[in-house]
């Protein structure tokens, strides 16, 4: 037993050197990523049109609970932000990639072993000699002299929080998305309220005309007009009922489950949901406000610790083995004294030819970092003119809906005076239905126009980071 464990016991004193060296080497461990910088935004200072006071005061986003003014719309969002699969799937995606970077960090750090082993060797003279080994091993652990390790763990961590702003990113469009759907759903009920309306109006005009054709007192064109009238009615009704129905299976699908009744818009609706306005601020405050930008910018952050590790792959690779523990030439003298002894491996490698491997990899993670450079400019285009246009329909929405109004009120008064000249005999019937007509199509404007208005609100909301 002394013969083995005296070679183990010189090594371990001959290699006190070596792991002081690589003690320190590991303690003064350099980085060869470079160093990030954020690329200039690609967009204007300001928004086209925006008051420089206004689009000087960057107020917060009020959060969506403050922006979501009507309680039911509350309760129906917050029941997608638990019930939405298309979340559940975003939520999941975080947590693999918070396992990935776990196991990145845990890369840098020796792995610990448990172990024994037992080795038979014959001789050239036909003796058989035995050895058997039994302790704490550690197996090949890579010394991260040159910060590959640190630049993957770099990267594995800047993919993790790149994961959880897409997570914020899809909160931010439910909220949206569900908003939206449930005011076009409101929007449906006060367009069958309507149609409903007019199609009562107009079945009681075709009995009358039908009845005044058949006394004589009316034409046939009269009645032809009516009849057109009341069957346009019905259709608009059916598709408007069609149309109702598939926004509510919309709402349920982002919701992930039947919405209950007493949580969808009444009929008719009591009142229309407000919404706040939001302030704009500068384009360059969407950097911080967008998750959607933030996503981009933590994917070029990987990107750019990516070229580290390939950088790091053209120098040596140190690695180290060691192990502490009891040796012996029989498997019962394990345990007894004199037989505990030390062992240590370091080794490096250094490439000397690959065919152009390493020089391949580091060309594609450069290419990769010009790519997410490219895409974090485009994330932030895109979100200039998201907001640009929402700020473009919040300028012209209310001038239309405005006009709409008064034009609805002029239809009014032209069905109204229709109908006296009618009665009076100095007009035809057919005046008084093409002005049934001509109002049924201008109040029909009216609730789409008030429902373009309200939901330009929404996307300006969501463009501007949504708050959530």
């Amino acid at each position: 037993m002394s013969d083995l464990a005296t070679p183990l016991t010189r090594f371990s004193r001959s290699g006190r050197w070596a792991l002081g060296a690589l003690a320190l080497a590991a303690l003064s461990a350099c980085s060869l990523t470079p160093e990030y910088q954020r690329p200039e935004a690609p967009v204007p200072a300001t928004f086209s049109g925006a008051p420089a006071a206004q689009a000087a005061a960057a107020a917060a986003l009020p959060a969506w609970s403050d922006f979501v003014a009507d309680e039911r719309l509350r309760e129906v969002v917050r029941l997608a932000l638990a019930n939405n699969r298309d979340l559940r799937v975003a939520m999941a995606n975080v947590e693999q990639v918070r396992a990935q970077y776990q196991i990145a960090r845990a890369n840098v750090a020796p792995t610990l072993n448990v172990g024994v082993t037992g080795e038979r060797v014959a001789t050239e003279g036909g003796n058989i000699s035995s050895t058997y080994t039994a302790g704490l091993l550690v197996s090949a652990w890579e010394i991260d002299f040159f910060g590959r390790l640190g630049s993957l763990r770099e990267a594995a961590l800047a993919n993790f929080l790149a994961s959880e702003e897409a997570l914020h990113a899809a909160q931010t469009s439910l909220v949206a998305a569900v908003t939206s759907t449930w005011l076009t759903l409101q929007a449906d009920e006060e367009l069958l309220a309507l149609t409903r309306d007019t199609q009562v109006t107009r079945d009681e005009s075709l009995r009358l005309t039908r009845l005044r054709f058949e006394n004589g007192a009316s034409s046939a064109l009269d009645l032809r007009q009516a009849e057109s009238l009341a069957a346009t009615a019905r259709a608009t009704l059916a598709q408007q009922q069609r149309q109702r129905e598939q926004d509510r299976n919309a709402l349920a699908l982002l919701v992930g489950q039947a919405v209950p009744a007493e949580w969808l818009p009444q009929v008719p609706s009591a009142q229309t949901v407000a919404l706040p306005d939001v302030p704009e601020g500068l384009p360059s405050d969407l950097l911080e406000r967008r998750p959607d930008i933030r996503q981009a910018e933590q994917q070029l952050r990987a990107a750019n610790a990516n070229i580290g590790a390939a950088r790091a792959a053209f120098f040596p690779r140190i690695s180290l083995t060691s192990s502490l523990g009891s040796a012996s030439t029989e498997l019962s003298g394990l345990l007894k004294d004199g037989s505990w002894g030390f062992t240590l491996a370091p080794q490096a490698l250094l490439p000397i030819f690959d065919l152009g491997r390493n020089q391949a990899s580091l060309g594609a993670a450069r290419a990769a970092r010009d790519g997410a450079v490219a895409q974090y400019e485009k994330s932030i285009q895109t979100a200039f003119r998201e907001v640009a246009d929402a700020l473009a329909g919040r300028a012209t929405l209310g001038e239309q809906l405005k006009a709409q109004e008064d034009l609805v009120r002029a239809e009014s008064d032209r069905m109204r005076l229709a109908e006296l000249r009618y009665r009076n005999g100095v007009a035809s019937y057919l005046d008084v239905l093409d002005a049934q007509r001509s109002l049924f199509t201008a109040r029909q404007a009216q609730v789409q126009t008030a429902l373009a208005q309200r939901l330009n609100q929404v996307t300006l909301y969501k463009a501007l980071g949504g708050g959530y």
